[in-house]
């Protein structure tokens, strides 16, 4: 990895901000000092800052119980970005796998992984998504079947896959998929004439929303849960 690359990841520094500081002498290797923005950091190197080791921030993998009225963009637009809610270094540098509406809340993970997103996101992995859902009026008798058979969207060519409907009472259900069309889980229940009116995601693959986050908290993911995905 280039010095100046390096360094702005092993510390709050730009990479225009860490060629300065290279320039000025503040960079050593083995007590000697680097001058050049290119050097290359082999494996195992120590790399130190005005005399004090420095080493890159590994990978990062958050959870947000997400609140409704914030929207799952790295900038603010007419709402507020989930980002003001995370106090984390180099925040610009994350990215949310998987996004909600502004009035969806619930599970949001966010990561500087792309790999690791992509395996979340990519309709190959098939990867399953839990929401609660409430509705204006009762579900249809037959709604589960019609579920699990694969809802036909409005200018889709093809049906959803099959999705996994289970009926709490009659207005309040729990709906898994595996896909991630454009307002998905509204328009397959708006297909069969219903209308949801309260949207929570509760789990994405193996993670499961931390009950002990009120909305807005978060926290970074287990070893365990990142391995989840796979």
């Amino acid at each position: 990895m280039r010095l100046d690359k390096y360094i702005s990841q092993s510390t709050t520094m730009t990479r225009s901000q860490a060629k300065k500081t290279i320039a000025q002498g503040r960079i050593s290797s083995s007590s000697t000092t680097i001058r050049n923005s290119a050097y290359q950091v082999s494996d195992n190197e120590t790399i130190n800052f005005d005399g004090k080791p420095i080493s890159v921030r590994g990978l990062r993998y958050i959870m947000l119980n997400k609140p409704s009225n914030f929207i799952c963009s790295t900038i603010d637009e007419q709402l507020p970005s989930v980002f003001n809610l995370i106090t984390v270094e180099k925040r610009e540098q994350l990215f949310i796998a998987g996004r909600l509406d502004a009035d969806t809340t619930g599970l949001t993970l966010i990561t500087d992984d792309g790999q690791w997103s992509h395996k979340i996101t990519s309709p190959r992995k098939k990867c399953a998504k839990r929401y609660r859902v409430e509705l204006a009026e009762p579900l249809a008798d037959n709604a589960v079947a019609l579920f699990n058979e694969g809802i036909q969207l409005k200018s889709e060519n093809q049906p959803c896959l099959p999705a996994t409907l289970e009926t709490i009472s009659e207005t309040k259900a729990l709906l898994t998929i595996s896909e991630g069309k454009y307002h998905q889980v509204k328009r397959m229940f708006a297909a069969i004439g219903s209308h949801v009116i309260a949207l929570h995601r509760e789990q994405i693959g193996e993670i499961e929303l931390d009950t002990a986050l009120a909305q807005g908290e978060w926290r970074y993911l287990t070893p365990q849960e990142v391995s989840s995905i796979a």
